[in-house]
């Protein structure tokens, strides 16, 4: 709800996120290989834009490292970076994602975003981390270094140019990320990037003023322009378009997580509901309009949103606040970046690269799963040693597979009543005793065609080492739906069973199985009289239907209905 106090609390976190984006955007852009000023550019539209559209109150959209990067390890291949060709390319991508963006949200695909597991964001972005802080090498310290390449070349060729050094530059950078490292620390409320910037432009001043800028070979990044963003148009070329689809689709994997993923965990902490496909929608508009007003692919960022919650955003006008803010920002401050030193940014960036790396949630990952540290793993080193959009790709692909293998193999577990809990409560157990006639299996997880494999391994053995129990009870409480492979094979394992005198039963079925059996016609051939929806009344009417000459000389005794039968001893 807006009002005054609302609209003063959006308004100074829009300022404050205004001016954190500010060297924020300009550090992405070099990333990126776009010129500085896109970063901006991409900071403004698209912020106001996701805001409107999107369904997040916290939520901040522009410019970010790891679409920076992916930008730049896939554009490289095409244009010169920097270039108009190289800009282009980069305005298409970003209409691209943003229409894929959109036929996702309205396609109501919002939860496709949790297939996609978070050790795969973990992964991607350490590897992105190292390749940032690889890439920048050469402007920390003056050196020259072919453009492309993976993290071994970057390194190799930079192991060749450790002789020529330059000293001057390596001051500056060193300055600006132990300025910047250290207002961090004793100063956190304080913005340390645009501190550490401003001290590593003195230090060059400095160093041009008492040697030379011919002897100390300090570039600058140069003035930006002191303008508002300018229409452009992206190239719609098929040529084009096809080059770029395989770069599009990890883009928008990795963007539409990376947004959604921090709109829940902000909503988590405010009490909002976030509504994925909305949010859908919104970063497919922001992402067209920026590639109409000079942004490049924007997404949600999770330094800005965090920093707009703690700022006191109530609503989106916060985020809004921001993108308008930083034109007026760039109108007044642009040109103040001619004097801003290439080693400077490296500097920064080198910071931005270490912030990076999550060394506690690598090290849980590490601890906890073997599936998820593989899945880390090969994100991770497919970012460093592969094209960044297929490391994306087989870090997702990996996460699907690995879920449909767990749901392939539900768990299925025996269950009798055990004698030793209150009122005999159905437990699991080898010691617990069987009745010879009956078996009870608990399944959880849904009866598909990908794991309908498994549970008939499992009733075959059933019927391999236990064929004295003809009839079987199948807890179904667990089971969420059954397609038609499902219904069909427990159709065929009532048939199965009825030939050799037993049935098949189901206990406690829910909605959506009772529905899904019955739509395809699986319900009528097991029967309805043979599905119960509690554990007593199953017994009552399967125990009808045991031979009671073999309870007569059983031993077990399991049910309270087996006290009914006199007991007798067993044959000789």
């Amino acid at each position: 709800m807006l009002n005054r106090e609302t609209v003063r609390g959006d308004l100074i976190a829009g300022l404050t996120g205004a001016i954190v984006v500010l060297p924020q955007g300009v550090a992405f852009a070099t990333i990126a290989g776009m010129p500085p000023e896109y970063g901006l550019y991409a900071g403004m539209v698209p912020a106001i834009v996701a805001a409107l559209f999107g369904s997040s109150w916290h939520l901040v959209s522009g410019p970010t490292t790891a679409a920076s990067i992916v930008l730049f390890s896939s554009l490289s291949v095409y244009a010169e970076p920097g270039s108009m060709d190289y800009v282009t390319l980069a305005l298409t991508l970003t209409f691209m994602v943003g229409v894929i963006e959109i036929v996702l949200g309205f396609a109501r695909m919002g939860a496709l975003v949790n297939f996609i597991s978070h050790s795969v964001i973990v992964g991607f972005t350490a590897g992105a981390a190292i390749l940032i802080a690889a890439k920048q090498l050469k402007n920390f310290f003056g050196v020259e270094i072919p453009r492309g390449g993976h993290v071994q070349d970057v390194l190799v060729s930079f192991w060749h140019q450790i002789p020529y050094i330059n000293s001057y530059v390596t001051t500056v950078a060193v300055s600006t990320l132990l300025s910047g490292i250290l207002v961090k620390r004793l100063w956190p409320r304080l913005p340390y990037l645009i501190i550490a910037m401003i001290l590593g432009s003195l230090v060059a001043a400095v160093l041009n003023q008492v040697f030379g800028t011919v002897v100390t070979g300090i570039e600058n990044v140069g003035a930006l322009p002191q303008t508002l963003p300018p229409l452009s148009s992206p190239d719609f070329s098929l040529t084009t378009i096809k080059n770029l689809a395989p770069t599009a689709v990890a883009v928008t994997l990795f963007a539409l997580t990376e947004a959604v993923s921090i709109g829940r965990s902000l909503g988590a902490r405010s009490g909002q509901r976030i509504d994925g496909n909305q949010e859908f929608i919104g970063q497919g508009l922001s992402n067209i309009a920026g590639s109409f007003f000079s942004g490049y692919v924007a997404t949600g960022s999770f330094n800005r949103s965090g920093l707009n919650y703690q700022a006191g955003a109530k609503t989106p006008l916060a985020a809004m606040f921001a993108g308008l803010l930083l034109m007026l920002i760039v109108l007044l401050v642009a040109p103040l970046a001619a004097w801003l030193p290439n080693g400077a940014m490296a500097g920064i960036l080198f910071m931005v690269a270490w912030g990076l790396i999550d060394f506690r949630e690598i090290g849980h990952i590490l601890k906890s799963s073997r599936r998820e540290t593989g899945i880390m793993a090969v994100t991770f080193f497919g970012a460093l040693f592969l094209e960044l959009e297929f490391a994306i790709i087989a870090g997702v692909m990996l996460s699907l597979i690995l879920y449909l293998m767990r749901v392939s193999r539900p768990r299925i577990i025996s269950r009798v009543p055990d004698p030793r809990q209150y009122g005999r409560k159905f437990a699991t157990g080898p010691d617990l005793p069987q009745c010879p006639q009956l078996h009870i299996l608990r399944i959880d997880g849904s009866l598909f065609f990908g794991s309908i494999n498994h549970v008939q391994e499992v009733f075959a053995d059933l019927e391999e080492n236990h064929p004295e129990q003809k009839h079987l009870a199948v807890v179904a409480q667990g089971i969420n739906f059954a397609d038609i492979t499902g219904g069909s094979t427990l159709v065929a394992e009532a048939r199965k069973r009825r030939a050799r005198g037993g049935d098949l039963y189901l206990i406690k079925v829910k909605k959506g199985l009772w529905e899904s059996l019955e739509s395809c016609g699986c319900l009528d051939a097991i029967g309805s009289n043979n599905v119960f929806q509690s554990k007593t009344a199953a017994i009552i009417g399967i125990f009808q239907k045991l031979d009671k000459s073999v309870c007569r000389t059983c031993d077990k005794r399991i049910f309270r209905e087996c006290a009914s039968v006199p007991r007798e001893a067993a044959p000789e």
